[in-house]
């Protein structure tokens, strides 16, 4: 320590986003507990509302919804340390650009689904065709 501030090594390998950790790998370790137990959480509660009748049924898709986005969150914070700090912005630009890949792709695989299905001779004249 000089003058009150910790000296960085920069011979130690940080992972991109995790610069900001000045702790060591107890608090490391304890931030993924926390968000793992969190996960466990939130993934059981899922499950009980999906399988009970305490739950007034049409709120259930909404329920399992708020829990999938509130799963989503405790990943991208526990996990991937995506945060509100300036070192995440990269972080945050990979991810929406994952979310763009994996909408394009989801996306025009069902179009194309739907066009062929459209365009689909229908299954009794197939049927007569193989006679």
């Amino acid at each position: 320590m000089t003058n009150g501030h910790q000296e960085i090594d920069h011979n130690i390998d940080i992972a991109p986003g995790d610069e900001h950790l000045e702790g060591g790998i107890r608090e490391r370790v304890l931030g993924y507990v926390t968000g793992l137990g969190l996960a466990i959480l939130l993934t059981a509660t899922s499950f009980f509302v999906a399988g009970t009748d305490l739950v007034w049924q049409p709120s259930i898709p909404v329920a399992l919804v708020v829990l999938a986005i509130a799963q989503m969150g405790v990943h991208l914070v526990f996990f991937l340390h995506i945060t509100t700090g300036a070192d995440s912005t990269n972080n945050v630009l990979a991810l929406a650009f994952g979310i763009l890949i994996v909408f394009l792709v989801v996306g025009g695989s069902l179009w194309i689904m739907a066009n062929l299905n459209h365009n689909m001779m229908p299954m009794d004249q197939i049927m007569q065709m193989q006679r």
